[in-house]
């Protein structure tokens, strides 16, 4: 009967440690795996930082090329504008010059 009890004993220790074995390489395992996802999330954080700084930038970028169209249609208006008042100005004084040509 001890003798019985005694291999059970020891059955129900070799199970034990086998459950305490197979627990800690779980552990070893898991605590690796929090390690990678710390430093993949370490990792995204810089690349989310560094595309908020680019698009912020681009964004910067966009505005002064706004502004720069705008400056530059206004300079054409301008422009075409003033080659209006030239062709006008060019055609009276073609006019003239036909008259005075006439008398």
């Amino acid at each position: 009967m001890e003798n019985g009890t005694d291999n059970n004993v020891m059955d129900l220790q070799r199970e034990a440690n086998r459950q305490i074995t197979d627990l800690k390489f779980k552990l070893v395992k898991s605590e690796q795996e929090v390690t990678a996802l710390e430093q993949n999330a370490t990792r995204l954080e810089g690349q989310v930082s560094r595309y908020k700084s680019a698009a912020e930038n681009a964004e910067k970028v966009e505005d002064e090329l706004k502004a720069e169209k705008r400056k530059l249609q206004r300079e054409l208006r301008s422009a075409l504008d003033k080659i209006e008042e030239l062709k006008s100005s060019n055609s009276h004084l073609t006019k003239r010059l036909e008259k005075m040509k006439v008398k």
